[in-house]
């Protein structure tokens, strides 16, 4: 995975009827855009984030959904 300060983290919901969760990538700590991020939540929350394959990046130059 790999992503830049200002691009999205969508995590699909697990069961059904679950939310997706968003973030906003605030810092990359990785090796060419690689994980750790730190990121900031859609609840305000901030933290080191190492995502898995429930995660998608949504780059921010894309146009695509941005975190809320």
């Amino acid at each position: 995975m790999q992503a830049s300060v200002g691009d999205a983290i969508v995590i699909r919901g697990h069961h059904v009827g679950e939310s997706e969760r968003h973030a906003v990538i605030l810092e990359v700590h990785g090796t060419d855009g690689g994980p750790p991020y730190v990121v900031r939540w859609d609840d305000g929350t901030e933290g080191l984030f190492f995502p898995a394959s429930d995660a998608t990046v949504v780059h921010a130059a894309s146009g695509g959904a941005a975190a809320r």
